[in-house]
């Protein structure tokens, strides 16, 4: 056998003896790869260095941080410049369409088929949104006057906008893809693992941009002291909350054992703090990133218009109040979509279980209610912290942080929420590999 066809078996050989969980996390890494050489291709007619120059102007504020989540596509104006945002856009339409139409919240009830047709409308949406974004960005980029004498599209007209379009569009398209074979066949949440992928790969120039204010005496070494003591204290922070949860006893009925002893069965119903996870200030920032994006490349003089993108300007005081609201209402809506209180309650009921001291059905419900709109309350003031204050900090403060509040965020919940779909993996195959030990053994005959 010649060497390349050694190497050729050895290859077969390593990827037949790897375990489920092994190919699951090299998928993942082979996915973020493809994602992140697709965010290097650029889209045709397009002059790149123009389009950079809205990114380091005044304003860019709110539209560098969409570029930061994009990982960098947006700047480079790559065909996958829009990203997993219509997605995400049309994720939040359906959410909030699933709890007013009475339709839609019968089909979310039908279990698995009714949770893969909403996925079909999400898709179809997204499509749609797609497209609307996609031409915002084509005209934008025609009217946008030339940086230096060079203008941002080299022949504009209709063959360009038609080639542009269906270039941004179908970047969506496999980003929204590719996002949902990394959920089915590798570890994690695709969108929000290619969102982390986007932002962990804008960290390592941020720090060396950091550092080399510094060297210059622009930002002296306390303050780079300040950053970096303040950058550790949110990821600790945010790894206390997203850990932390209320436990409710719930008790079974008691049961007579072989030696006549009664046994009371007790176990937990855990309700985390934060319950909406990082999809809650994505969402807010998805919203709040819409009117920046428009403006930058679709710039208009009328007042109107410039008035109410100064209400959306980054850091301005109106800003932070709507970003808060909205990361207030996302919060308690997908807290309201992650969790059932009926559903709960009606499930308990049929198990057997209650909670000591509250009456099965009604009364539960509204002590679960309860329970998770105070703790939602306690989570939603985490949020704001994590995700608001940074940008006071950056913005009024003076403080030049590499990374904003809400990117530790997605970045710390995304690696927290892999690592738990890991470790539940590692108990479902061991629990599994000692079931079928004891099957062999005869012990479920």
């Amino acid at each position: 056998m010649s060497s390349a066809g050694k190497q050729i078996s050895r290859l077969k050989n390593f990827f037949k003896n790897l375990t489920d969980l092994q190919k699951r996390i090299l998928f993942t890494a082979a996915a973020l790869v493809v994602y992140r050489i697709g965010s290097f291709i650029p889209l045709p007619g397009v002059n790149a260095s123009a389009v950079l120059h809205l990114f380091t102007g005044e304003g860019s504020g709110m539209l560098g941080m969409f570029d930061m989540f994009a990982g960098g596509s947006l700047s480079r104006m790559s065909v996958l410049a829009l990203n997993i945002f219509p997605y995400i856009s049309a994720s939040i339409v359906l959410q909030l369409l699933t709890a007013t139409s009475k339709s839609l919240t019968d089909l979310r009830k039908e279990g698995e088929s009714g949770r893969i047709k909403i996925n079909q409308y999400t898709r179809y949406l997204a499509v749609v949104l797609a497209v609307v974004q996609g031409w915002a960005v084509v005209r934008g980029l025609e009217l946008m006057a030339p940086v230096n004498g060079v203008p941002a599209v080299v022949n504009p007209g209709w063959s360009f906008e038609l080639t542009a379009l269906v270039a941004l569009v179908g970047g969506t398209v496999f980003v929204m893809w590719l996002a949902e074979q990394i959920t089915a066949r590798g570890v994690g949440q695709g969108a929000s693992l290619l969102i982390f992928a986007g932002i962990i790969a804008d960290v390592p120039s941020g720090i060396g941009k950091l550092f080399s204010l510094g060297s210059v005496g622009q930002i002296s070494p306390t303050m780079i002291m300040l950053i970096i003591a303040f950058v550790v204290g949110i990821v600790a922070l945010i790894a206390f909350f997203e850990q932390a949860q209320r436990r409710i006893q719930i008790l079974y009925p008691r049961q007579v054992m072989a030696n006549g002893v009664m046994n009371t069965n007790a176990s937990y119903l855990p309700i985390k703090v934060n319950m909406s996870g990082v999809m809650g200030p994505v969402f807010a920032a998805s919203i709040m990133m819409l009117p920046a994006f428009i403006q930058r490349f679709a710039q208009s003089d009328s007042l109107v218009v410039q008035s109410i993108i100064g209400f959306f300007t980054y850091g301005a005081w109106s800003y932070i109040a709507l970003y808060t609201v909205l990361i207030v209402f996302f919060a308690y809506f997908q807290t309201a979509v992650v969790f059932n209180s009926e559903e709960t309650s009606n499930n308990l009921r049929n198990a057997g279980g209650y909670i000591p001291g509250v009456r099965p059905g009604e009364q539960t419900m509204t002590y679960l209610d309860g329970v998770v709109s105070r703790t939602t309350a306690i989570g939603v003031c985490y949020l704001i912290v994590v995700c608001v204050i940074p940008i006071i900090l950056n913005t009024h403060a003076g403080m030049p942080l590499v990374i904003g509040g809400t990117s530790v965020l997605i970045v710390a919940g995304v690696v927290l929420d892999t690592m738990t779909q890991v470790q539940s993996y590692l108990v479902a195959k061991q629990y599994s590999g000692v079931v079928k030990k004891a099957s062999k053994q005869g012990r479920f005959r």
